[in-house]
Order: C-alpha cells, then sequence, then structure tokens
C-alpha cells in the first residue's frame, strides 16, 4: 500500500508518495492533488515491475497561483527532507514545466529530465542532461509540436516518445505504455 506523506516547508503542506528501492530514482511531479494525478499507476509499475526508487510530489491545497519556481522549491524541501541527493526528474503537464524549472536551478541534483506532455514554456533544458520527452499523437492540450520544438533546442540529447493515438490523458489511458517507455530509457544500462 502507497502512503501518502505531507511535508510542511515554511507552512505549505506539500503531499508526497515514496515507492520502490531501487538503485534508479525518478521524482514525478505531478499536474493536481496525489489522489487525482494520473501518474499512480506509472509509479507503482516502475516501483514494482522495473525496481525503481519513485518519489511523486503532489500539488498543494491552493497552490494554483504558485509559480513554478515556487513549486520547484517544494521539491527541493522534499528530496533534501528526504537525503537524496540526485536523481531523474519529471512531470505531466505543469509537473514537467516544474521539473524543468527545478533543473534549470539545480542542474547538479538532477541526473535527467522527463516530461510527460510537454507545454509551451520559455524555461530552457538545463544544460548537459539527458531529456526523455513522451507525448500522446493525439494530444490536444499539450501538442507534439511542444515536444519537438523544445527538442531541437538540445537534439543531441533530447529524445521524444510517442503513443500513437493516444490524447493528453494518455498517463491514464496508457499508463503501462508510459511506464515501459521510461523504464527502457531510463534503465538502459
Amino acid at each position: 500500500m502507497t502512503q501518502l506523506n505531507t511535508l510542511e516547508p515554511e507552512g505549505r503542506a506539500v503531499p508526497y508518495v515514496v515507492e520502490g528501492e531501487g538503485p534508479v530514482s525518478l521524482v514525478l511531479i505531478t499536474e493536481r492533488a496525489l489522489e487525482s494525478d494520473g501518474l499512480g499507476v506509472i509509479s507503482h509499475y516502475l516501483a514494482e515491475e522495473a525496481g525503481f526508487h519513485v518519489i511523486r510530489i503532489g500539488t498543494r491545497a491552493g497552490a494554483a497561483d504558485s509559480s513554478s519556481d515556487e513549486r520547484a522549491a517544494e521539491v527541493l524541501a522534499v528530496l533534501d527532507h528526504l537525503g537524496l541527493e540526485d536523481s531523474w526528474v519529471g512531470g505531466y503537464g505543469s509537473g514537467g514545466t516544474v521539473a524543468r524549472a527545478f533543473a534549470a536551478a539545480h542542474v547538479d541534483r538532477v541526473n535527467g529530465l522527463l516530461l510527460l506532455g510537454v507545454e509551451d514554456s520559455d524555461i530552457p533544458l538545463a544544460p548537459a542532461i539527458p531529456v526523455l520527452l513522451v507525448q500522446g499523437t493525439a494530444d490536444a492540450v499539450t501538442p507534439a509540436i511542444n515536444a519537438e520544438k523544445l527538442q531541437a533546442t538540445a537534439p543531441e540529447r533530447a529524445s521524444i516518445k510517442t503513443l500513437e493515438g493516444a490524447d493528453h490523458f494518455f498517463p491514464v489511458t496508457h499508463p503501462i505504455e508510459t511506464a515501459v517507455i521510461i523504464e527502457e530509457y531510463l534503465d538502459w544500462d
């Protein structure tokens, strides 16, 4: 059973879940509250089937007006609390934008960047880290062109993987397929 935890840096209640104990660490930043984020099945698969150490960090109550930098500071607080020095960091939709902000501010803590459903954002990719972009080909909310434009800024280290026919909710409608893409890319060695 997955247990919901809460960290309260500076009075903000940041929800998070830790699953697995494997050698590959992955932080997944959600677009919504943990109970409805759509990343639970992916996280559970990666922890149980692939042997990853996965930390899902949710959106705290009242965070609707928080900037990506404010949420990135909350991610840092959770990682510091858990004693996690470095990890792959990723997210879905706006959670991916937060992951980009975190990676740009804390490149020394990031082994790689995972973006599921890439938002159109002016946050540049952090230098010198690998990037995996996962897109649904029928995603009208975060269209594939967003991933293509981002990949063009770092073609030597950014890869796009697509889920044919999948819409914006591909983490929910195609969770195992999404998890397998992540597993194969992050655990290639």
